[in-house]
């Protein structure tokens, strides 16, 4: 770990090789915790690299519990997080209303560290029991068309580091591999990302998956549509920028898509949403997430008409039955 610190300290950075090799060692216990902070907080000091996110992508990936969901064209809602911006559960909300409207949904997630409440925190605080028992996954997704792969319990690295995390209390560059690394290895993406340099970093790299993807900045800072601003994607068409007067939408203010405080005030935020009983500036904010996301699947699909679809899914309660199913299962 020492020359590893030293090439940081000398502002060198790591070839894909020599980075999948750093995060394999962190990941099987070579470190201790000490030396895995300091080279968690040296390193996001500066930007990652396309080779190092291919790393330590590369190392995740090898070493995770893989899962078969035995379902074509999956898709995952995932922000990187670390926006500081403290929303509510936004992506876990949308990704509930795509599966509400019929589509397969495999949620990554994790507990929140440079936020309050993260995936994980909010649904196990609602009743959900983590699993990564491989039938119960797939019974979930035929039942209720989600599931949700709780992070720590697919990757040993999530695991190691989990507690060094929480006391650093600041994102760090797992925040940056979360989406990358799914276990169950979904056709389809919908990436939100913290600022537009990751954005294209991520673009560089699913162009050379075969995904369908959307990855997605909102122009101040959040890793999902806000509508507080506009907001940039990026696709296999290309960059865009999409204006939310243009979409149909009022500028929201940051104060209307705050989170709570408390892990129960967010989760009461959850289920006022999924119960149809929430703002609509909550409701918007969750629905064009949706949207972009339906649109990720079907890209000959109109924004306006997957817009409709996520809307009747959580108007009719959809969104909200696929919730009950899931945590009956």
């Amino acid at each position: 770990m020492k020359a590893i610190l030293n090439h940081l300290f000398e502002n060198k950075t790591f070839s894909r090789e020599e980075s999948k090799e750093i995060l394999t060692d962190l990941a099987l216990g070579k470190y201790n915790n000490s030396q895995i902070a300091a080279f968690m907080t040296a390193y996001c000091m500066r930007s990652i690299t396309v080779s190092e996110l291919e790393g330590f992508r590369d190392a995740m990936l090898e070493l995770c519990l893989e899962v078969d969901l035995e379902t074509e064209n999956l898709i995952d809602l995932c922000g990187t997080g670390g926006d500081g911006k403290d929303t509510f559960n936004i992506s876990t909300l949308a990704s509930f209303v795509v599966a509400g409207a019929g589509y397969k949904v495999a949620k990554h997630g994790n507990y929140g560290v440079s936020s309050g409440c993260g995936s994980s925190n909010v649904m196990e605080f609602l009743g959900y029991q983590f699993t990564s028992d491989t039938d119960k996954l797939k019974t979930s997704i035929d039942n209720s068309n989600i599931c949700f792969l709780h992070a720590p319990l697919f990757h040993p690295a999530m695991k190691t580091v989990a507690p060094i995390r929480r006391e650093l209390g600041v994102k760090t560059f797992f925040n940056m591999l979360g989406p990358l690394v799914n276990p169950a290895k979904p056709t389809n993406q919908l990436v939100g990302v913290f600022n537009l340099e990751l954005a294209r970093v991520y673009a560089y790299l699913y162009q050379k998956s075969n995904k369908n993807y959307t990855i997605l900045n909102a122009l101040d800072g959040y890793d999902e549509v806000s509508l507080t601003c506009d907001f940039k994607t990026f696709s296999a068409d290309g960059e865009k920028i999409f204006s939310i007067e243009d979409l149909g939408f009022d500028k929201l203010s940051p104060a209307e898509i705050v989170g709570g405080h408390t892990v129960s005030d967010s989760a009461n935020i959850f289920m006022k949403v999924l119960n149809a009983e929430a703002r609509p500036a909550q409701n918007n904010v969750v629905l064009c997430n949706s949207a972009l996301a339906i649109k990720t699947i079907d890209a000959n699909k109109s924004f306006a008409d997957c817009f409709y679809e996520a809307e009747e899914a959580l108007l009719n309660k959809k969104a909200l039955n696929s919730f009950k199913l899931l945590l009956a299962n």
